[in-house]
């Protein structure tokens, strides 16, 4: 066991095997189709079908603070806790995360926990928690640990493809005549996880191949080590497709390390089915 607890949040969408390899927390968020909540363990088939026939897009929960206070009371005596969560843009589980915080030193708590905001979320908070876990593994020093991850925050990246537009137009933030003529000319969207961790909207491509060339393209337009830098890819239920972008990009970019995931129900709610990611 390590001196470091390292615990995220469910939209991170880690591989499992990774998760249980270097001992990751996950304190879980929650999806409702209306007062029905989805099992953590649901079937993704199951459930982008299930959303498709749902005239109204399931809502998603953060993690009450009591959730990470009961994560944070697991941690060994002599473990400090390094908690790195989903976007504070997008959720209210930093602001959990760090209520928690609060509530574990008043109970007395003589600790290190330090809470980052990813400013990011999916597999791009994944990488910043797969980093930050391997540090710990490799016994690198608390303090130098928060630094590198708070580091990463600002110089990492997470590039989106939607396949569908029908999700961002269920939830509002597509205009729907837009949205319907869009899809009639085969608009698709790229997005990112802009420096406020909100997601933005920054090309608007015809066709999906022409889409995923483009994705891939934009994470050759930053500086990479290739050598010692983490390339992920997630999808939303399409792996085939994710697997071919996922050759393409290490013909041209040759990343040593990658992880590969499908995204969850919390990040493939809004994503929609067929939708990409890339994350460094």
């Amino acid at each position: 066991m390590t001196t470091i607890k390292i615990i995220t949040d469910s939209s991170c969408d880690l591989p499992e095997m990774i998760v249980n390899e270097l001992g990751i927390a996950i304190v879980p968020l929650s999806v409702h189709f209306g007062e029905e909540c989805m099992p953590p363990d649901m079937e993704l088939a199951d459930f982008y079908a299930r959303m498709k026939k749902e005239s109204v897009l399931p809502k998603t929960s953060s993690p009450a603070p009591q959730l990470f206070l009961a994560e944070y009371h697991k941690a060994q005596v002599d473990q400090d806790i390094l908690v790195i969560s989903l976007s504070s843009a997008l959720s209210s589980t930093y602001h959990h995360a760090v209520m928690a915080k609060e509530m574990l030193f008043e109970e007395g708590y003589a600790g290190r926990i330090e809470v980052i905001d990813s400013k990011t979320t999916s597999l791009g908070l994944g990488v910043l928690v797969y980093k930050a876990a391997k540090m710990a593994e490799e016994n690198v020093p608390f303090e130098q640990i928060v630094e590198v991850i708070g580091q990463s925050v600002t110089t990492s990246g997470t590039f989106f493809f939607l396949d569908t537009l029908e999700n961002v137009i269920k939830g509002g933030r597509l205009d729907r005549v837009r949205g319907a003529v869009a899809s009639v000319l085969n608009i698709k969207l790229l997005m990112k996880a802009s420096e406020e961790g909100a997601v933005e909207v920054i090309e608007k491509i015809r066709g999906t191949q022409q889409a995923l060339k483009r994705l891939i393209t934009k994470i050759g337009e930053t500086h990479h080590d290739f050598d010692k830098d983490v390339i992920a890819i997630a999808h939303s239920n399409c792996e085939e497709r994710a697997r071919e972008v996922l050759n393409q990009l290490l013909e041209k970019y040759p990343f040593r390390k990658v992880l590969f995931s499908n995204m969850g129900t919390v990040i493939g709610t809004y994503a929609g089915e067929g939708g990409v990611l890339i994350a460094y």
